[in-house]
């Protein structure tokens, strides 16, 4: 590279306004494409668990404890996904969507990146009782 060149080109972004953004502070709205996280509509899911077949990474886990009262508790792996969406393209009801506004994924603590949909009680039985992290369907007695 010449001198002339380089000196050039410091003096001409001496003057000129930078092209970076201040991002944490001065935010873009996100494209409306982007695959973030994960997110599950309680009412129009069957239980069916072709989300998690589907799913190449293994990040979701599906536990029918109900089929009948529609109890299931799907469990959502954020570190192990791909953000690839093919569940949500599997998924016949369309209960699955991912959300282009959550993006910013990053956390200090693992358990963060373990996401239970379901009702709240019945993640605790499933967390109590199914700690193997398989897909299973746990029949209630």
């Amino acid at each position: 590279m010449k001198l002339g060149t380089m000196f050039r080109d410091v003096s001409v972004s001496l003057f000129r306004r930078p092209v970076t953004e201040k991002y944490p502070f001065e935010r873009r709205e996100a494209p409306r494409r982007l695959r973030g996280l994960l997110k599950w509509n309680p009412e129009k899911c069957t239980g069916c668990t072709l989300c998690a077949q589907d799913c190449p990474s293994g990040a979701l886990e599906v536990a029918v404890l109900d089929r009948q009262a529609k109890r299931f508790v799907v469990t959502y792996h954020v570190d192990r996904c791909t953000f690839c969406a093919q569940c949500v393209q599997g998924c016949r009801q369309g209960c699955l969507y991912m959300a282009h506004d959550e993006w910013e994924l990053a956390a200090l603590n693992k358990e963060l990146f373990s996401i239970y949909f379901g009702d709240p009680a019945d993640v605790e039985k499933v967390l109590a009782g199914n700690t193997s992290g398989s897909t299973e369907a746990c029949e209630e007695v």
